[in-house]
């Protein structure tokens, strides 16, 4: 029998000027504390990132982008972040920052599969 496990998530966003606030959907990341997982998933679409923002900054963002990854999964161990436990990191992680690279608020929800609720959310928020 399958349960339903609490997890939370918030999406990860592009703010290419901050002082506008405006924003590209561009990533989830998920935390489920009681299946250890913490996870993103991203992609830039760099058509969409072009309307909003003139310079080319898919290169670094990318770059940006693959580090919150690193940190999530804790695999650089030379980061002080990514040494971390799990809920810390993911609480690093969405923390709120003035940044071009930010998070919403968090969410909570139950799913069965945190990685399968993580590619519906992907799907219906970017």
């Amino acid at each position: 029998m399958h349960s339903n496990h609490l997890f939370e998530y918030a999406v990860i966003r592009v703010v290419p000027k901050v002082e506008r606030e405006e924003f590209l959907n561009v990533g989830i990341i998920l935390y489920c504390r009681d299946l250890d997982f913490l996870q993103t998933v991203y992609h830039l679409n760099e058509n969409k990132l072009k309307a909003f923002y003139k310079e080319d900054c898919q290169e670094e963002l990318e770059k940006n982008l693959a580090a919150f990854s690193s940190i999530a999964a804790g695999e650089n161990k030379t980061s002080p972040i990514a040494r971390l436990d799990i809920a810390s990191r993911f609480r690093w992680l969405t923390a709120t920052r003035s940044t071009i690279l930010q998070t919403s608020k968090v969410h909570p929800g139950f799913c069965e599969e945190p990685k399968v609720m993580m590619e519906k959310l992907f799907v219906q928020y970017v």
